[in-house]
C-alpha cells in the first residue's frame, strides 16, 4: 500500500517564503511523475507543478519564477520551494506521485496566506 504523507504547511504573510514536501513510502517499483496540486476554496484542483523522470518540469504559469520543485525518485520524495507567497496562493496544497501506472494523493496540508 502507498502513502504519501506532506508537511510544511501553515499561515505566512504575502512575500514570504514556505517549503511542502511529501514523502512517499510503501511499494513502488517505478515512479513515472511526482509533484503537487492545489485546490483553493470554490475552485477545481489544479497543477502547481510537476516532474515527470524523463527529467521535464511543468508549473503553472501563476507560479512560474515563484516556486520550485525539488525530486528524488530514489528517496520518493518531492518538495516545493515557494517564494514570493501571495494571498492568491492560498489552498490546500496535495501532493502527488505516479507510479506503477496509477495515481497516488495525499492528504492534503494547508497553507494560508494573509495580505
Amino acid at each position: 500500500q502507498v502513502r504519501l504523507v506532506e508537511s510544511g504547511g501553515g499561515l505566512v504573510q504575502a512575500g514570504e517564503s514556505l517549503t511542502l514536501s511529501c514523502a512517499a513510502s510503501g511499494s513502488i517499483f517505478a515512479i513515472n511523475a511526482m509533484g503537487w496540486y492545489r485546490q483553493a476554496p470554490g475552485k477545481q484542483r489544479e497543477l502547481v507543478a510537476r516532474g515527470r523522470s524523463g527529467g521535464s518540469t511543468n508549473y503553472a504559469n501563476s507560479v512560474k519564477g515563484r516556486f520550485t520543485i525539488a525530486r528524488n525518485n530514489a528517496k520518493k520524495t518531492v518538495d516545493l520551494q515557494m517564494y514570493s507567497l501571495k494571498p492568491e496562493d492560498t489552498a490546500v496544497y496535495y501532493c502527488y506521485v505516479q507510479a506503477d501506472l496509477r495515481d497516488y494523493w495525499g492528504q492534503g496540508t494547508q497553507v494560508t496566506v494573509s495580505s
